[in-house]
């Protein structure tokens, strides 16, 4: 039988890139893109790489792949207080790619990036004789000297995190190949939820300017709340105390907590939220809780930070609590 013919390279940026780059891409007509940062802000960058197998299952939704690889990207940008301005995209494709596939890619992209303002300005686009990968350098814009750094935490600040955690981590569970038992004990609506949440992050972009405004220190959560606590700490040179009990989670994360209480460690540890964890002034508290009420995307405090660097104490039910793996970790 002979394989239906594949557009070329061009061919392909054309039907499937073009439509969705910004002016700033220059129609993907040229060697490279082009950004304008406003007088008087800053450039702020950021890049993930994922790979099939690795990252995503090799079967998983074409759309959700591509809203993912832009999401995770969009949700460093926001950690750092920075407004989207443009992207770049590096995809290799193995063989036996098909043009549904890559439709679908493109869709799910497109659609993140209309969400967010943040439009395609190049790339590049191979083959590879190996798994699907795919890289997202992202950049956005802060008015000078206002990055949200990991490293401004203060001892007395508050710390907090967006939305709700777990979701990802659990999510991976429900949706993967080999599910564990207490996924049959959920009802087909939580199951449904947390497969969404892993499969279609939510980068929390409308935060950016809140933080830029009133944190004092940010990151996402991206392997893990208490893996990352850690790295903002570190990066701080502070330590912090924790109440276990006041981490948010989701009704459809509670329901799997309630049929096997083990999972709460996974809440806390399994990565895949891409929420905001971030640290504000007690002066800051106020106008910031406020802020974030105002579009809609709830802070949670969790706890507080310490002077004693590197120092985390957390409880739960009031019982000091230690974890042996605090987050996901690719090596």
């Amino acid at each position: 039988m002979t394989e239906p013919s594949r557009p070329g390279e061009f061919e392909l940026i054309a039907r499937y890139f073009a439509p969705i780059a910004g002016p700033g891409g220059l129609g993907l007509l040229d060697d490279a893109g082009l950004l304008r940062p406003g007088r008087g802000y800053e450039v702020v960058v950021t890049a993930d790489a994922l790979v099939a197998g690795v990252h995503f299952y090799p079967d998983d939704p074409p759309e959700a792949i591509g809203w993912k690889a832009l999401a995770v990207n969009l949700s460093d940008l926001a950690a750092k207080g920075a407004k989207p301005e443009g992207f770049v995209l590096t995809l290799a494709l193995p063989r036996g790619w098909t043009e549904a596939w890559l439709s679908g890619f493109a869709a799910g992209i497109a659609r993140m990036a209309d969400e967010a303002g943040c439009p395609l300005v190049g790339g590049d686009t191979v083959s590879t004789s190996g798994p699907l990968t795919l890289s997202i350098t992202a950049f956005g814009t802060v008015p000078a000297g206002r990055m949200v750094r990991r490293s401004g935490a203060k001892p007395g600040d508050v710390v907090l995190v967006s939305g709700s955690i777990g979701d990802g981590a659990f999510g991976l569970k429900v949706h993967g190949p080999e599910k564990p038992g207490w996924v049959a004990a959920l009802a087909a609506e939580n199951r449904a939820c947390l497969a969404d949440r892993y499969l279609y992050p939510q980068p929390r972009h409308r935060l950016a300017e809140v933080l830029q405004r009133h944190a004092s220190a940010a990151m996402d959560i991206s392997d893990g709340l208490v893996g990352d606590l850690a790295k903002l700490l570190k990066a701080s040179g502070v330590g912090a105390e924790i109440d276990l009990d006041a981490v948010p989670l989701s009704p459809a994360a509670r329901a799997a907590v309630m049929a096997d209480p083990a999972l709460a460690e996974l809440a806390w540890t399994g990565g895949d939220d891409y929420e905001i964890l971030c640290t504000v002034s007690e002066r800051e508290y106020s106008p910031l809780m406020a802020a974030a009420k105002e579009i809609m995307l709830p802070l949670t405090p969790i706890g507080r930070v310490i002077a004693d660097t590197g120092a985390v104490t957390y409880r739960e039910k009031g019982e000091l609590r230690g974890f042996a793996q605090g987050s996901f970790s690719h090596f």
